[in-house]
């Protein structure tokens, strides 16, 4: 999720361990916490593209990161907080929920997470954007009213476990979503007559109304829309393969882990005799049946016996004519 959906989570998670001990210091220190398990994302600076986007969600995320690094970080807190009746156990109990919390909350995004590394083993449940007001904004004004409140104070509990409470509820309801969004998948292909081996579904940005679904065939994938709004059948856009316009690149070391952290859902695109590795879990990067644009691509550059791999620059759209196009079709097809 995002940095501010993590900090509020971290926050609250920090409350309702030590909150009551220390006051408004516990929702920092969660905060912080909260945050932290995101700082893999630094590794883009020091390593090629692939290993950083292999690394990202990886052992920063994973159970035993939380094990290892909460006494550490605990001791660091109390070490910086002397005079605080919180003890070294305290702080690190603190630390381990605001680190394990993090990576169960981004299981349920698109991306996953390697909780069970070095287990090769990613969870990604796919019932969430990674930005989704409807699951941050309340949680956010549950936490800010019991920021305002006395440390001993009833209602400060009573309003961050309601923050708590509604936003895993909210989380709960879009698992159900998906459920049913999957049946209607399923029926509309049954009905058109589409053979297909696998399906993978997840909701468009910012909302669980409008669900996207890729549709793997023999040759191609199908990608189609379905909104709870939705009056028409379900259609469906067809994007070729092309896994011959990869020739031999496909037996470089960085493509295959690139079809590994793909997990087989990709494409290859030629423009200007330039190859691209598009990684169709992440969807196009708007809802118009028109698009050819992939969020994700990767730039393909052979270098002598090696191959440079580039991520390719996001595509710089206006975001007023984004989000319009977007609200448009969740109000139905």
């Amino acid at each position: 999720m995002d940095s501010l959906t993590q900090i509020v989570l971290g926050a609250a998670v920090g409350e309702a361990v030590l909150g009551k001990k220390v006051g408004n210091k516990a929702m920092l220190y969660g905060a912080v916490a909260g945050t932290i398990p995101d700082l893999d994302v630094m590794a883009r600076y020091f390593t090629d593209t692939v290993t950083a986007t292999e690394w990202h969600r990886g052992f920063s995320h994973s159970i035993l990161f939380s094990v290892l690094f909460a006494p550490i970080f605990g001791w660091l807190v109390w070490k910086l907080n002397p005079k605080s009746k919180a003890v070294w156990k305290d702080w690190s109990w603190l630390m381990f929920w605001g680190l394990f919390t993090h990576p169960i909350l981004d299981a349920f995004t698109t991306w996953g997470t390697q909780l069970f590394w070095p287990f090769d083993l990613r969870l990604a449940f796919q019932n969430i954007f990674v930005i989704d007001p409807l699951y941050t904004v309340p949680f956010l004004i549950f936490v800010i009213l019991a920021l305002f409140q006395k440390r001993t104070s009833p209602k400060r509990r009573k309003y961050n476990w309601l923050g708590i409470g509604i936003s895993s509820g909210y989380l709960i309801l879009t698992l159900i979503a998906k459920g049913f969004v999957f049946k209607k998948f399923e029926h509309s292909l049954t009905v058109q007559g589409i053979v297909y081996t696998d399906m993978d579904i997840r909701p468009t940005p910012f909302n669980t109304i409008l669900w996207t679904a890729n549709i793997d065939t023999e040759d191609a994938y199908l990608i189609g829309n379905y909104s709870f709004f939705d009056t028409k059948p379900i259609t469906f856009t067809k994007y070729p393969k092309n896994r011959d316009l990869s020739g031999d690149l496909q037996s470089y070391d960085k493509v295959e882990r690139l079809i590994a952290i793909a997990e087989g859902w990709y494409t290859i695109t030629q423009k200007e005799k330039e190859l691209f590795f598009n990684d169709l879990r992440f969807g196009l990067i708007s809802v118009s049946p028109d698009e050819k644009k992939f969020a994700f691509s990767y730039r393909l550059i052979p270098n002598g016996d090696d191959i440079l791999v580039e991520e390719r620059p996001k595509f710089q759209r206006d975001a007023k004519r984004l989000f319009k196009e977007l609200w448009k079709r969740i109000w139905g097809n």
